[in-house]
């Protein structure tokens, strides 16, 4: 580690605006990859992986090395085709170049680009990026923002308080039975189906109320949006009511069902 190493991570959330960059970086490299004919290969999870994955994943590593070279870094197909390591440091980095593969695959918009800092368990700083409709969301000293590509002035965001009709976003592969019965669980009369990390951001900006998650996810999937909602002023809380955590080696890294909220 070097001498100002320390120093770089004082104020982790102000990272946001660095990964924010990447991130938006990465997503031009993901964009003409998008409504193209792109080869598709499968992982052995059977879930779908592409060019634009690989080559969002390169940008990043590279851009990572190159600006936080002592901090060690996860990034999702890395860690599906080598391993995820049996111990990790109490600070280091989860990248996952492009969440919603599926979607990305059908055409749909909601896919992003995802850079997340966890800090002794806690996501404490990220950026989300939305290369199809060009916004980056991240965190900041003084909270959550969110932005145009291209631009450098941000503006801040807020999760807004409950109303009596809350909106609850819910996985892209439920049912319309299950996602009707999930998200009146949580007191929603209305959910939207949708693919990756977005569904933390609109939750961050006021757009939306819950995100119920059952199953399993992994820590890349979740890191980045879950510092940019907390820095919102929302909760991830898991199935036992906990905060969700980060750094699960003795889990390869998963994460059991969890509840994202706003306000």
């Amino acid at each position: 580690m070097t001498d100002s190493a320390p120093q770089t991570l004082a104020r982790p959330a102000e990272l946001g605006r660095a990964f924010a960059d990447i991130c938006e970086e990465a997503s031009a490299l993901i964009l003409p990859f998008w409504r193209a004919q792109v080869a598709v290969d499968h992982k052995a999870d059977s879930s779908p992986v592409t060019e634009a994955d690989h080559a969002a994943e390169a940008l990043i590593l590279k851009r990572l090395a190159e600006r936080f070279p002592h901090i060690p870094v996860i990034s999702e197909e890395d860690a599906c085709r080598e391993g995820t390591p049996e111990t990790i440091a109490s600070t280091f980095l989860l990248v996952d170049p492009l969440d919603g593969t599926k979607g990305f695959l059908r055409g749909t918009e909601a896919f992003t680009v995802n850079i997340g800092l966890v800090q002794d368990g806690r996501a404490v700083a990220g950026a989300v990026a939305a290369p199809a409709s060009g916004q980056v969301w991240f965190t900041g000293e003084k909270g959550a923002f969110r932005r145009r590509f291209g631009e450098t002035a941000a503006s801040p965001i807020r999760v807004r308080e409950k109303p009596g009709e809350g909106l609850a976003l819910v996985s892209h592969t439920l049912t319309e039975d299950e996602a009707t019965r999930l998200a009146a669980r949580y007191g929603c009369p209305n959910w939207q189906g949708m693919d990756s990390s977005i569904k933390f951001c609109l939750i961050a900006e006021g757009r939306a109320d819950i995100y119920p998650r059952p199953g399993r996810t992994m820590e890349w999937d979740t890191c980045a949006a879950q510092a940019v909602l907390e820095a919102a002023g929302g909760r991830v809380i898991t199935d036992e009511s906990q905060p969700l955590r980060y750094g699960k080696a003795d889990l390869g890294f998963a994460n059991s069902g969890f509840l994202a909220m706003g306000g």
